[in-house]
């Protein structure tokens, strides 16, 4: 018979249950560690027997139970049966994810708040928050069509940055305000648009990525003040989402 803890976490491989209990799951050694460094509540822990045969493994559950975070520990074939990957790392964890509100990012200068509008990949969407958190972005905004930032597979490939970086869901209403309140620049990306280094930064600016196949809705188009492109070698059609994101993230830096 499956355990509580068990249940819970087959339970959180869905959204519904998900949004419902306020839970997701962070699973592999990297990611609990950057869990418990950022100080992210645990509501338990499901290991492999053969977690601790590594040091790292070790110094984990160590770690783990100096938190006195609950600790359920079982055959390598059932975690399996568990986790989501494919070749589980032995430790799946049941955490409560950071909520975030949008008056919590707040524009810096040369620093774009970047905005996601439509993205429909989970692993688009953390390596989104990955590639923001890296680049020193204040935060980022959610709208209508992107994937759920508690998605696990969204967890994993924001390598722990979703636990740190402000990101907050919000609809285009919210958005509005928000640019007016805060006082920003709105640009979205768009293949048609000026090349980046063409235009004046604003001193606080907020960069619209969108869907992977469809792009920036036209709400959004009609929002910002300028579309931006990344010019590109003859014969290239597009870049991916996220390598588009982190070249306009890196570059409005670029008189820092």
């Amino acid at each position: 018979m499956a355990s509580n803890l068990i249940s819970l976490a087959r339970n959180l491989q869905q959204r519904k249950g998900r949004s419902r209990r306020g839970l997701t799951l962070a699973e592999g050694v990297r990611l609990v560690e950057e869990a418990l460094a950022a100080e992210v509540r645990f509501r338990g822990v499901l290991t492999s027997r053969s977690l601790a045969n590594s040091a790292r493994g070790g110094a984990l559950l160590g770690e783990l139970a100096a938190h006195a975070i609950s600790i359920e520990e079982l055959p390598d074939r059932d975690l399996a049966a568990v986790a989501a990957t494919e070749t589980p790392q032995g430790v799946v964890a049941v955490i409560e994810h950071p909520r975030f509100d949008l008056s919590e990012i707040n524009p810096l200068p040369r620093h774009a708040v970047l905005v996601l509008d439509g993205v429909q990949d989970p692993g688009n969407v953390g390596t989104l928050l990955r590639t923001a958190f890296a680049l020193g972005s204040p935060g980022a905004i959610l709208l209508k069509g992107t994937a759920d930032i508690t998605n696990p597979k969204a967890v994993r490939a924001a390598a722990g940055a979703s636990f740190r970086l402000p990101a907050a869901v919000a609809t285009d209403e919210d958005l509005a305000a928000w640019l007016d309140r805060s006082g920003t620049t709105l640009w979205v990306t768009d293949a048609t648009g000026t090349p980046l280094r063409r235009l004046e930064l604003p001193s606080n600016l907020a960069v619209v990525v969108g869907n992977e196949g469809a792009g920036v809705r036209s709400a959004m188009a009609t929002l910002a003040r300028n579309r931006v492109a990344i010019p590109l070698a003859r014969g290239a059609a597009s870049l991916n989402v996220a390598v588009a994101a982190g070249i306009i993230l890196h570059e409005v830096q670029r008189d820092t």
